[in-house]
């Protein structure tokens, strides 16, 4: 019986092996980047969103958006009414398209032919608006100046600074959720329960790896931000957090932008883009050697299946993230991959000989 147990053993270790094989080439990644060769204003971006077939790409010579996956772009710039071309983040929700310029917050309502731009006239608190959200009837601006929020669509704004409680005035990104508020600025993140009118301040004393932070994102009770000293996470509403970096994986500890998605979490860094599936603890970087554009990423989105990297001089990166499947029974796998039989074969064989 000799036989016959050595050719089941190699039967079952080359099925097994071909079992979890989908699982081993699902783990990776592989990065298509889009350039100006494609219609980008620039290779320079700043930020991405994606909302159902388009993709909107802020970038250093305009807005960009894509309606097939990124191979076309139609870039619209200052001749279409945008505040500068210079766009720092972009944000889409129904028909009304926002975006963060040098010059004031844009918005148009017709696809980004025509765009309508406001500034300090209407009381945003600076004309270099950092970036954009919107949720619902409000808008939101981080300037450099304050956080400016608007209720009518974009004609008026209200700003909102450090005699609100705002940790500083220079607030880089925003996020709002239902009735709350979320604002990272030089000086701390800003939590506001009461549409701005007054803000908690949360720091380093909170657990956050720096207090002059980036992005943000927010899913639930958990706050993710991003910073020049890691990726912090609170899965407490802001009471305290969890600071990650290099020695967790990241590329970079210079973290630009931060997005979660399912069990997933993304990190735009300096040194790549770090992906995470077990709450920060551990990252995979994905860097030009998968395909992205450049190792400077300043923006992450991820929408479905599909990962979308704003590059700093490499273009726009998209990649598909696969799911992974359990591994298969044994013999269910040895059946599935046309194994079956083959396997009886050698068993009948082995048996023959072994008696």
């Amino acid at each position: 019986m000799d036989n016959f147990r050595t050719a089941l053993l190699a039967t079952a270790a080359s099925a097994l092996s071909l079992a979890t094989a989908p699982a081993a080439l699902a783990a990776g990644l592989s990065f298509t980047s889009y350039t100006t060769a494609n219609g980008l204003g620039s290779n320079f971006l700043n930020g991405v969103y994606a909302s159902g077939s388009s993709i909107y790409a802020a970038t250093m010579g305009g807005l960009s958006i894509s309606t097939n996956g990124g191979s076309n772009w139609t870039n619209y710039t200052t001749s279409n009414g945008l505040g500068n071309n210079a766009v720092s983040g972009v944000y889409a929700s129904g028909s009304s398209i926002y975006a963060a310029t040098s010059g004031g917050f844009s918005i148009s309502t017709n696809g980004g032919s025509n765009w309508t731009n406001y500034t300090t006239v209407n009381g945003l608190g600076s004309n270099s608006v950092a970036n954009v959200y919107a949720s619902g009837s409000s808008i939101y601006a981080a300037t450099q100046d304050g956080l400016a929020i608007s209720t009518d669509g974009g004609s008026n704004w209200t700003n909102y600074s450090t005699a609100n409680g705002l940790g500083g005035n220079f607030v880089n990104g925003v996020y709002a959720s239902g009735s709350s508020i979320y604002a990272t600025t030089n000086g701390g993140l800003g939590i506001s329960t009461d549409g701005g009118s007054s803000f908690i301040n949360k720091t380093t004393a909170n657990g956050l790896g720096n207090n002059s932070l980036r992005g943000i994102y927010v899913s639930g009770s958990s706050i993710y931000t991003a910073s020049g000293s890691g990726v912090s996470i609170s899965t407490n509403g802001g009471s305290s957090f969890t600071n990650y970096t290099t020695s967790n994986g990241l590329g970079s500890n210079s973290t630009r932008s931060v997005y979660a998605s399912g069990s997933s979490i993304y990190a735009a860094t300096t040194g790549g883009l770090g992906i995470s599936t077990d709450g920060g603890s551990n990252w995979t970087n994905y860097t030009t050697a998968n395909g992205l554009g450049a190792n400077n990423v300043r923006g992450v989105y991820a929408s479905g299946s599909t990962i979308y990297a704003a590059t700093s001089g490499g273009g726009l990166s998209i990649a598909q993230q696969l799911a992974v499947p359990g591994p298969l029974p044994l013999f269910g796998a040895a059946s599935a991959f046309g194994f079956s039989r083959k396997l009886r074969r050698r068993l009948r064989a082995a048996a023959s000989t072994s008696c």
